[in-house]
């Protein structure tokens, strides 16, 4: 009996569904909100640098909304974090699982005050504490958190991940079953194709119009001038709810072969930055458009996202038309098509390799007059002519040039470093006070130098400018409350400023003793609490500030309470 390729494909994604269902506990965990769960994001989304690990779930743009823990089990860590997930609890539960729930405001009332003493008797307001079984026990539906907008959030939400407890992978969410309606099929708007006889990033994204006639999205005829592409899609999920969601699974074929597929069931944050090497990168960051490659870049290591044995990249022999079928589904199994045909016609050339060819899984060491970058041999996703050179920095704080390393739209994987020397000697007190200032196009970086005789050493992760800056500038603080007011607001709060790089160290003393100020991006707050009462009369609060070269402020405040 001949089993058709269409049919073939739906009863291999029956099965997958099957399989999931019987991998992943259905109904195990519950809505850790009191409301319906609505989605803002959901596991996979495309993210800077990285893949969204978990459900951003809706909270009605307000805070302080009750947190409940999905199922029995116990506190086993927070976090109490600048960026990233803020304030953050995690539940381990019996069944091997741990969920995590970040974004908050506060803790339930017994944890937060056993979070409070530490951070007292630390003098640091950042913590990350483990626990033990018996210290924290929570049963299912039990008061935990509030919901809040701390940490890398951009509006109250509720971050949810399912974690499996040994591996420490982030799970799917939508595999465990929970009550999301969703009949709506992922929303294709673009197709791509690349020249692969060199590299996705040289010459680049080839778009195709799309459109869709009645629930089938197809594209003209795609005529390719190598006989060697792959494709990209640009689609999103909408569910039930309007925002746009990552594709969790999509196949492509052609002439009704399945050539690549992937789907996003687990990631782990070790392996979570290997977005990049999924992405058409440069489009993202420097178009903000999101193009998902449906082909295997030769150093993209992302353990099971792709289909094994299915390279994606298609060799066209001939000159005849082939059918290309792309196949997106989400959870629920909603399902588009976008059909096509592709044709090799009019061969052109190719992009060729230079002194300076970095390729995959090969490492290099690149040399200036005046720099030296090293990549290992995990740094790129594909070959790249890498451009590096130097030219004169228009900072008149600098004390080299500055060094361009290829531009920001090019992705980086690990750690690199970057060596650079000075433009002119430099004493041994000038050398303390010297960072190396990274300039990614859309923000800056600035790390202090580590010296390697005359040479100043540096480590990134992503591309752009780098040179050296002598910074002798102090950092500050400014208060929202005039000097020796009295102060009958709920807080206290600072406003941090460097003029270059970052406030690393903060440290306020209320009266000689240390006070915990939280982090808000910039901004640094004290809620009043015991130690600082109403009626208490006047306080004189020393704040003391180090910025990124090392350079110490100390500054005093007066108030009335």
């Amino acid at each position: 009996m001949k089993i058709f390729p269409k049919l073939m494909v739906a009863i291999c994604f029956i099965h997958t569904i099957i399989t999931q269902a019987q991998n992943y506990p259905q109904n195990y965990f519950r809505n850790p909100l009191n409301i319906p769960m609505q989605l803002a994001a959901n596991f996979g989304a495309v993210r800077t640098n990285h893949f969204h690990m978990g459900l951003d779930l809706r909270t009605n743009s307000q805070e302080n909304l009750s947190v409940l823990a999905a199922a029995d089990g116990y506190v086993s860590r927070i976090k109490v974090e600048r960026y990233g997930f803020g304030n953050a609890v995690y539940i381990t539960h019996p069944n091997g699982f741990t969920t995590v729930y970040a974004h908050l405001n506060k803790y339930f009332d017994k944890l937060d005050e056993y979070v409070k003493e530490k951070q007292y008797k630390d003098e640091k307001w950042e913590q990350d504490i483990t626990f033990q079984p018996g210290q924290f026990p929570v049963t299912k539906g039990q008061l935990i958190a509030l919901s809040g907008n701390t940490g890398g959030s951009a509006g109250p939400h509720l971050h949810f991940e399912i974690r499996d407890t040994k591996t420490e992978e982030c799970l799917n969410p939508l595999l465990f079953g929970f009550n999301i309606p969703d009949s709506v099929s992922p929303i294709i708007s673009g197709l791509y194709w690349y020249d692969r006889r060199f590299s996705t990033y040289e010459p680049g994204a080839n778009g195709i119009p799309v459109k869709k006639v009645g629930n089938t999205y197809t594209a003209d005829v795609v005529r390719v001038n190598s006989p060697m592409i792959s494709f990209g899609i640009k689609a999103v999920d909408k569910a039930n709810q309007g925002f746009n969601l990552g594709i969790y699974k999509a196949e492509l074929l052609m002439d009704g072969k399945l050539i690549y597929g992937f789907s996003i069931d687990k990631v782990s944050y070790d392996d979570t930055r290997y977005l990049n090497g999924c992405i058409d990168y440069t489009k993202f960051s420097r178009d903000k458009v999101g193009i998902q490659h449906l082909s295997a870049l030769p150093g993209m290591k992302l353990q099971n996202y792709s289909t094994p044995n299915l390279s994606g990249i298609i060799n066209l022999q001939d000159e005849n038309i082939h059918t290309i079928e792309i196949v997106l589904k989400d959870v629920k199994g909603n399902t588009s098509r976008l059909t096509t045909k592709v044709q090799l016609s009019n061969v052109g050339s190719g992009i060729t390799s230079s002194g300076k060819t970095i390729l995959p899984n090969e490492g290099k060491t690149l040399t200036t007059e005046n720099a030296e970058i090293s990549f290992s041999k995990n740094a790129l996703y594909d070959a790249v002519n890498f451009s590096m050179y130097e030219k004169s920095s228009s900072d008149g704080n600098a004390v080299s040039n500055t060094i361009v390393l290829q531009n920001p739209y090019l992705p980086v994987q690990d750690y690199y470093t970057v060596k650079i020397k000075p433009n002119r000697k430099l004493s041994k007190e000038e050398k303390d006070k010297v960072v190396v200032l990274f300039n990614y196009g859309s923000d800056k970086d600035a790390v202090k130098a580590k010296w390697n005789g005359d040479q100043a050493e540096a480590q990134f992760n992503r591309l752009g400018t780098a040179e050296l800056i002598l910074d002798n500038s102090l950092p500050s603080v400014s208060s929202n409350w005039k000097d020796g007011a009295i102060v009958s607001g709920g807080s206290l709060r600072l406003k941090g400023s460097t003029k270059v790089g970052d406030i690393v160290s903060f440290r306020a003393e209320l009266d000689g003793k240390w006070l915990r100020f939280a982090r808000v991006k910039n901004d640094f707050v004290y809620i009043f609490d015991e130690r600082c009462p109403k009626g208490s009369g006047s306080h004189t609060l020393k704040v003391t500030t180090i910025n990124s070269a090392g350079n110490a402020n100390t500054q005093n405040f007066t108030f009335q309470r």
